[in-house]
C-alpha cells in the first residue's frame, strides 16, 4: 500500500517549482554582521546578499578556541537573531523622514515669514496655540513624509533657539547600551556633548545596575564570561532564566552540568531553566534575599563557629573588610554600630595624608595597627602603599590581623531588623584609646556574627537553634519565601563544603528577576555575602554572575573620549536618568513620603521625600542634574562678566555667592518652572518613550502632552516636599521637540514629532562586545542603507553641520558654559565629604568639588562644531579608565600618517567622517586591543599599587587588532588593569582575579571587599550590616486602594520571543506567540476570578491600563502577573472598558519610586560615575487588578 502512495518521480516533468526554492536560498556575497539589540548575545552572523538584497542569516561557526579543555563557543544565535532580516523590507521599516503634519504645516508656514530658521522656530513655539497645536497631536498619527534638508534644518533650528533662549543643557538624548553598537551610540553623545546638551543614562534606568557592586566592589558591574560557567563546581540561578534570556550561552551550562557542576535553580515559577536543576526552589518573588540571610547563618554557624575553615578564614582577613574595626556609640542605653575606626584618630598616624580615610586593624595584642590599602592610599602623594598587604603603614611592620575579639571582654549591642523589631545582643569588642578619649570597638566580623544570629555561646537575644523563628535562621526565612528549612540548611551545607573542597568555585547567575525590586541592593548584598564567606569571588568558575544588560564596552577609555567629545571639550554634561524622569514626568507629584515605606530610624537632619533627597544631592554634589539652574549657564557667565567677573575662577566664586544667596537656585528645586524642563529630545537606538519609560503616562501627559491614562493617580507630594516648589497645576507636554531615529515604526515613533530613517544592524559599520564573551564583534554593512535611511553616525555628522551653518549668525564666537558636575568616583572627589554637611543649611561654605558640584568652565565653539564632530581633537593621547591612565600621542602621530586626515583653522586631524574610520580609532588607543597600551596602563597601576604588575601586559605587547581583522572573525582582547579580570594563557574571563591574584585593592573605603557600609544614612536606615526587607506593602504604595477583585504582584521578565520591545513586532516571532499582548496568570487566581485561557482581560492600577489575553498556567505562582517585557501599542491593542481608550504597554502600570540611599555620593565608593552609581529605576514593587474585559 505504501509503495503506491510514495514513488520516485525520475520523469523531470512538473519540477519548476523547485526553481524557486533553490533562487530563495542562492546568495552571491556573504558579510559579517551581528544585532546592535540589547540580548548581550553578541553573536556572529554570517549574511548572505543576492542582488543587493539580504536573504537570510546563518550563525558564524569559526570563534577562536582559547583553551583546550573548555567547550567551543558555537552555536550562538537565536530565533530572535535569525529573524532581524524580515525588519529590512518589512511594512515596519521607517523609509523616509517623517514629520507630524501638524507641525509641518506650521513649519513651513513659518519659513515662509522668516527668512532665518531659528526665528522661524521661535515663531511657533513661542505662540502657545500653534504650539499646542502640534504637541496635542502626539500618539494620533498624522505622519508625512519629509525630505531631509528639511528636517534637518528643523532640528538644528530648535537646538540653537534653545540653546541662545534657555541653555543647551535643556537639549537632551537618550541612547541605551553603547557596547551593542558603539558608534552609533557615540553619534548622538559625540553631538550633544560638543553642543553642550545632555547624555541620558542606561543601565540604572533599566534596573540594570546593581547597587550592591559598587557598594561592595567599587566596581559598576564585572563579572564572568559565560564559558567561566564550565569551571564552576556548584551554579546557583537566582532571578535568571539562561535558556530563555541568554540562549547563545546555554550550553555552557548544560556542558557544565555534564561536567558534574550541582546547579540549583531559585525562580517563583517553573521556567524553563529549572530542566538544569539538580534542585528547583520556588521561592517567592522578591524574597530571595531571605533565603541567602539564612544560608549565610548556617554558613557562619557551621564553618565559621563550629569549626574553623582555613580556606575561608585567610581569604576573610587578606580579602575583605572583615577585620576592620567599627566604633560602637550609645544611643538609648545600648550600644549601635557606628563609623570605621581611622588612622587620624591616633597621635601615631593622624600625620599620615588623608588619615581621615584610613582605617584601622588590631593585631593579635590589641593593638590598633593601620594596613595598606584603604582609600586614603590611592589618593596619597606617596605611592605604592595601595595595596592588600597586611603592612602597618606607620613602622612598615607585618600584621597578623585579628577577626575576632571572642574570649575577651563583651558589650551589649542593639541590632534593628524590619519586621523583628530591636534585639540587643553580646559581641566581643575591644576599648582603644584615641586622641578623643576612649572608645569601643567590634570588628565587622564580629558584628556579622551577631548580626546574623549566631550567638558563640555569648547572651542576648540570639536564636537557639536553626527551629527559633528569629532572623536569620533557616526557620525565619520559611514564613518569606516558602522554603523548608531544612532543604535550605542542605543547600546552604553542600555550598559552603563545595567552596572549602574545590577552593572557592561557587558561582551565583543573577539577573533581572532580583535586581528589579526595591530592595534590589539587600537581596544582591545576602547573595554577595555568601560567596564572599566561602572564597568565591576572584577565581575562575565563581563569583556573582550578574546579566541585565550588554554593559561591557570594550574599549572603554577612547570610547569615552570619542562618545563624550572628550578629546575637545572635558568635562562632559552626563545625566542619571531616573532621577531625570523621576522628577521631569512628574512623578515625584504622585508619591508621598518614603518614611511609610523606607522607614529610617529618625529622619534628623534628613529630608524625607524622595525629591527632596534628590535636590540635596545635586546642591551637594552627589548626583548630576539638568538643567543645572533656573538661568540659561551660557547667561549666567555673561551676567558673571557684566559684574566684573573675567578668569574663571571669579566667574565660579560669582556663581557660588548667587546659589548661596538664593538669587540663582538649582533648577531641580523649581522642576515645573517656566524653563526648568528639558526642551529638546534625541532619541536613537531606543524605545524610549515604551519599553524604556518607567510610569508610561506620566511620560505621556507632563513629557509629550498626548492622550494618557493616568487619570486616577492621586497626587500626594503637595505639603510633604520642603525644597521643591510645589505648582498647582503641573505642566503637560514639556518637550518642544521630540526627533526619533529609527528603522523600524515601534511605539517612541508614534509620540515623536521628527522620525529619522536609520541604517540597520546589515546596512552600516560599527563595533560590538558583551560580558558574556572576550570577543570584539563587528556590525557591517552587507548592503547599502535601503531607501532613505542612513548611519546613526551620518544622521548626527548631517545635524552637526547644519548646526554650524546657523551658528555663523546665531552663536559666531566661542562662548562659556558652565557645568555642574557631580564629585566622581575613581578621582579625588570620592574622598570630599567626611561627613554630610549641608551649605544650604549653613552646615558649612560652599566649595565647588567639596561640598558642593564642581563648576567647571567650558568653551562651546559652535561655528566648528561639525569640524570638531569629524575630527580628533587634541586630547586623545591622554586616556585614563577606572582610575588608570596611559600615554598614546605616539599612537596618535602614527596614525595621523597612515590614516585619513582633514585640515582646518591650520591644523590637521584624524578624520571621523567614515564610521570605519571611527572603528579603527577606538581599537588603535584601546589597551585591549592594543597590546603595547594594555602594558603602559599596568605599568602606571604598579607604581600606584607597589607591586610588580607590568609582567601581566608583556606577553600581548604585539597585539594589534584592526577593523579589518574583526570583520574575518571575532577577535579575542587581551588583559588590562581597566578591568579586574585576566585572559592571559587562554583563561575564561573572571572578574577580580587581578585583585586576588596580584593584591590589587578594590576601588572601595577599605580596599576590601565591603560587608559594611559605614555611611550614617545606612546606619539610619539599618543597612549597615548585610540585611533583609520585604517587598513594599501595597497598602502604601497608592495603587489599588479601594480596588476588589484579583489583585496581583505585577512582574515584567524579560520573554522568549522578544529582546525588550524589537522583535515583539516581528512577524516571524509573532507566529510563535499569540499574536499580541499577553499576561500570564495562576490557574487558580483565574478561575477565582473567572477568567480562562485567550480570553480578553483588562489589567489596570492608578498608574494605567494595559488590555491583553490571558495565559492561564500552573507553572506561575498564585499571587503574580506576569507579562514578559514588552510589547508595542502597535500590535493589537485593544480599548479599555476602564478608560474608554486604549490600553497601553507594560510600563503604564509601574511608576518610579527611588531609594535614598542610592543617592549618596562624595564618600568612597558611594560616589557618582555615569551608569555606576545612582537610584536605579525599579518597578516590580508594583501591584495591578486583573479582571474580564468584556
Amino acid at each position: 500500500m505504501s509503495q503506491e502512495r510514495i514513488k520516485d518521480d525520475r520523469t523531470g516533468c512538473d519540477r519548476g517549482w523547485e526553481e524557486f526554492y533553490r533562487n530563495r536560498w542562492q546568495y552571491d556575497k556573504v558579510v559579517r554582521s551581528t544585532h546592535g539589540v540589547n540580548c548581550t548575545g553578541s553573536c556572529s552572523w554570517m549574511v548572505h546578499v543576492k542582488d543587493g538584497i539580504v536573504g537570510w542569516e546563518l550563525q558564524a561557526n569559526d570563534y577562536p578556541q582559547f583553551d583546550g579543555t573548555i567547550p567551543n563557543h558555537e552555536p550562538r544565535g537565536c530565533t530572535r537573531g535569525i529573524s532581524y532580516s524580515w525588519y529590512l523590507y518589512s511594512p515596519l521599516r521607517v523609509k523616509y523622514p517623517y514629520m507630524r503634519g501638524s507641525l509641518m504645516d506650521l513649519w513651513r508656514d513659518a519659513r515662509s515669514r522668516h527668512e532665518d530658521p531659528v526665528e522661524a522656530w521661535k515663531s511657533i513655539v513661542e505662540n502657545p496655540e500653534s504650539r499646542r497645536a502640534y504637541v496635542s497631536k502626539r500618539g494620533t498619527g498624522g505622519m508625512r513624509r519629509a525630505d531631509w534638508d528639511e528636517v534637518t534644518e528643523l532640528i538644528a533650528a530648535s537646538s540653537i533657539y534653545t540653546a541662545k533662549k534657555y541653555g543647551p543643557d535643556r537639549v537632551i538624548g537618550f541612547s541605551p547600551i553603547p557596547a551593542m553598537s558603539m558608534i552609533s551610540y557615540a553619534a548622538g553623545t559625540r553631538f550633544l556633548q560638543l553642543f553642550g546638551g545632555v547624555a541620558m543614562s542606561f543601565y540604572d534606568w533599566y534596573c540594570d545596575l546593581p547597587p550592591a557592586s559598587p557598594q561592595i566592589w567599587g566596581e559598576q558591574t564585572d563579572v564572568n564570561e559565560s564559558a567561566d560557567w564550565y569551571n564552576a563546581s556548584y551554579i546557583v540561578l537566582c532571578g535568571s532564566n539562561v535558556p530563555m534570556t541568554r540562549t547563545p550561552d546555554a550550553h555552557f551550562l548544560t556542558e557544565a552540568r555534564y561536567r558534574g557542576t550541582k546547579v540549583v535553580v531559585m525562580s517563583p515559577d517553573y521556567n524553563i531553566a529549572a530542566k538544569f536543576a539538580d534542585n528547583w526552589l520556588p521561592v517567592e518573588q522578591g524574597h530571595d534575599g531571605a533565603f541567602w540571610m539564612a544560608v549565610n547563618h548556617v554558613i557562619l554557624k557551621e564553618f565559621y563557629a563550629d569549626r574553623q575553615v582555613p580556606f575561608f578564614q585567610e581569604y576573610a582577613r587578606k580579602y575583605t573588610d572583615l577585620p576592620f574595626l567599627v566604633k560602637l556609640e550609645e544611643k538609648d542605653g545600648a550600644l549601635r554600630q557606628g563609623e570605621f575606626l581611622r588612622a587620624a584618630e591616633f597621635e601615631r598616624s593622624a600625620s599620615l595624608e588623608h588619615a581621615e580615610w584610613t582605617l584601622c586593624v588590631a593585631d593579635g595584642a590589641g593593638s590598633v595597627k593601620i594596613p595598606h590599602g584603604s582609600l586614603g592610599t590611592r589618593w596619597s602623594k606617596q605611592e605604592g602603599k595601595w595595596n592588600l598587604d597586611m603592612t602597618d603603614l606607620v613602622d612598615g611592620s607585618a600584621i597578623d590581623c585579628r577577626l575576632s575579639f571572642l574570649g575577651g571582654e563583651t558589650a551589649k549591642v542593639r541590632f534593628t531588623f524590619e519586621s523583628d523589631g530591636d534585639s540587643i545582643r553580646e559581641v566581643p569588642v575591644l576599648r582603644v584609646e584615641t586622641r578623643n578619649g576612649p572608645v569601643t570597638v567590634s570588628t565587622v566580623y564580629d558584628l556579622l556574627m551577631a548580626q546574623f544570629g549566631v550567638s558563640r555561646g555569648l547572651g542576648g537575644d540570639y536564636p537557639r537553634s536553626y527551629d527559633s523563628d528569629k532572623p536569620f535562621t533557616p526557620k525565619w526565612q520559611e514564613k518569606y519565601t516558602g522554603i523548608a528549612a531544612q532543604s535550605l540548611i542542605k543547600i546552604a551545607r553542600e555550598w559552603a563544603e563545595n567552596g572549602e573542597q574545590s577552593g572557592g568555585r561557587n558561582m551565583i547567575i543573577i539577573g533581572a528577576g532580583v535586581n528589579h525590586w526595591y530592595h534590589n541592593d539587600l537581596i544582591y548584598r545576602a547573595a554577595i555575602t555568601a560567596l564572599i564567606l566561602t572564597g568565591s569571588v576572584g577565581r575562575n568558575g565563581a563569583g556573582l554572575a550578574h546579566y541585565v544588560g550588554q554593559e561591557k564596552v570594550v574599549p572603554l577609555a577612547p570610547w569615552t573620549s570619542i562618545a563624550m567629545a572628550q578629546d575637545w571639550v572635558k568635562p562632559s554634561r552626563l545625566q542619571n536618568t531616573p532621577s531625570f524622569w523621576y522628577i521631569h514626568s512628574d512623578q515625584w507629584r504622585y508619591d508621598r513620603t518614603f518614611v511609610d515605606y523606607f522607614k529610617p530610624e529618625t529622619g534628623e537632619r534628613m529630608p524625607l521625600h524622595a525629591a527632596d533627597m534628590n535636590a540635596k544631592a545635586v546642591r551637594l554634589g552627589w548626583l548630576p542634574f539638568a538643567p543645572h539652574f533656573n538661568e540659561s549657564p551660557l547667561r549666567l557667565v555673561e551676567a558673571a562678566r557684566a559684574a566684573g567677573a573675567q578668569s574663571d575662577d571669579e566667574i565660579r566664586s560669582w556663581l557660588v555667592g548667587r546659589l548661596k544667596s538664593g538669587e540663582t537656585r538649582f533648577a531641580i528645586e523649581d522642576p515645573d518652572g517656566q524653563g526648568n524642563s528639558p526642551k529638546v529630545w534625541f532619541i536613537w537606538r531606543a524605545n524610549a518613550i515604551s519599553s524604556s519609560a518607567k510610569g508610561h503616562e506620566f511620560f505621556l501627559k507632563h513629557v509629550i502632552g498626548a492622550p494618557n491614562s493616568s487619570l486616577s493617580a492621586r497626587e500626594a507630594a503637595k505639603g510633604q516636599v520642603k525644597d521643591l516648589v510645589w505648582h498647582d497645576r503641573a505642566p503637560e507636554g514639556k518637550m518642544d521637540l521630540v526627533v526619533d531615529l529609527n528603522f523600524r515604526m515601534d511605539t517612541s515613533t508614534l509620540y515623536s514629532d521628527i522620525v529619522l530613517p536609520t541604517a540597520t544592524w546589515y546596512e552600516k559599520s560599527d563595533l560590538n562586545t558583551t560580558d558574556m564573551h572576550s570577543f570584539v564583534n563587528c556590525l557591517d554593512a552587507a548592503v547599502p542603507p535601503s531607501w532613505e535611511s542612513r548611519s546613526d553616525w551620518k544622521i548626527f555628522s548631517r545635524i552637526a553641520r547644519k548646526v554650524s551653518e546657523l551658528a555663523v549668525k546665531h552663536l559666531p564666537t566661542p562662548v562659556k558654559d558652565i557645568i555642574a558636575a557631580p564629585l566622581l568616583h575613581d578621582t579625588p572627589g570620592e574622598i570630599a565629604q567626611r561627613a554630610v554637611k549641608d551649605w544650604k543649611l549653613g552646615e558649612c561654605e560652599p566649595i565647588p568639588g567639596k561640598t558642593m558640584p564642581n563648576l567647571a568652565i567650558v568653551e562651546r565653539d559652535y561655528v566648528n562644531l561639525y569640524n570638531r564632530y569629524v575630527s580628533v581633537g587634541p586630547q586623545m593621547g591622554h586616556l585614563h579608565a577606572h582610575g588608570v591612565s596611559w600615554e598614546a600621542d605616539d599612537v596618535h602621530e602614527q596614525l595621523l600618517e597612515t590614516m585619513p586626515t582633514r585640515s582646518w583653522n591650520g591644523k590637521t586631524f584624524l578624520d571621523l567622517e567614515d564610521e570605519k574610520s571611527v572603528a579603527d580609532v577606538l581599537l588603535s588607543f584601546a589597551p585591549e586591543t592594543n597590546g603595547e597600551l594594555a602594558y603602559r596602563a599596568y605599568q602606571n597601576l604598579e607604581k600606584r599599587v607597589g607591586k610588580p604588575l607590568a609582567q601581566i601586559g608583556a606577553g600581548s605587547r604585539d597585539l594589534r587588532i584592526k577593523w579589518e581583522h574583526v570583520t574575518q572573525k571575532p577577535q579575542r582582547y587581551c588583559s588590562t588593569p581597566v578591568w579586574s579580570g585576566l585572559v592571559n594563557n587562554g583563561r575564561p574571563y573572571a572578574p577580580y582575579t587581578l585583585n586576588v591574584e596580584y593584591d590589587v585593592p578594590w576601588r572601595t573605603l577599605s580596599g576590601r571587599q565591603s560587608l559594611y557600609l559605614d555611611h550614617p544614612y545606612y546606619g539610619e536606615f539599618h543597612e549597615g550590616l548585610p540585611t533583609f526587607k520585604a517587598k513594599l506593602n501595597p497598602a502604601i504604595l497608592d495603587e489599588t486602594e479601594g480596588e476588589t477583585g484579583l489583585v496581583l504582584n505585577f512582574l515584567t521578565p524579560h520573554g522568549k520571543w522578544s529582546i525588550h520591545s524589537t522583535y515583539s513586532d516581528n512577524l516571524r516571532m509573532l507566529t510563535l506567540g499569540r499574536g499580541g499582548p499577553v499576561v500570564w496568570l495562576n490557574h487558580e487566581d483565574a478561575a477565582g476570578a473567572g477568567i480562562e485561557d485567550n480570553e480578553e482581560i483588562e489589567v489596570y492600577n492608578f498608574n494605567g491600563v494595559v488590555v491583553s489575553r490571558a495565559c492561564v498556567s500552573s507553572r506561575i505562582p498564585r499571587g503574580a502577573a506576569v507579562m514578559y517585557h514588552a510589547p508595542e501599542r502597535t500590535i493589537n491593542i485593544q480599548k479599555s472598558k476602564k478608560t474608554g481608550k486604549r490600553g497601553g504597554v507594560h510600563n503604564s502600570l509601574s511608576r518610579i519610586r527611588l531609594k535614598p540611599t542610592l543617592m549618596l555620593g562624595g564618600y568612597a565608593q558611594f560616589s557618582y560615575y555615569f551608569n555606576y552609581w545612582g537610584p536605579t529605576g525599579v518597578n516590580r514593587d508594583s501591584y495591578v487588578v486583573v479582571r474580564k474585559l468584556k
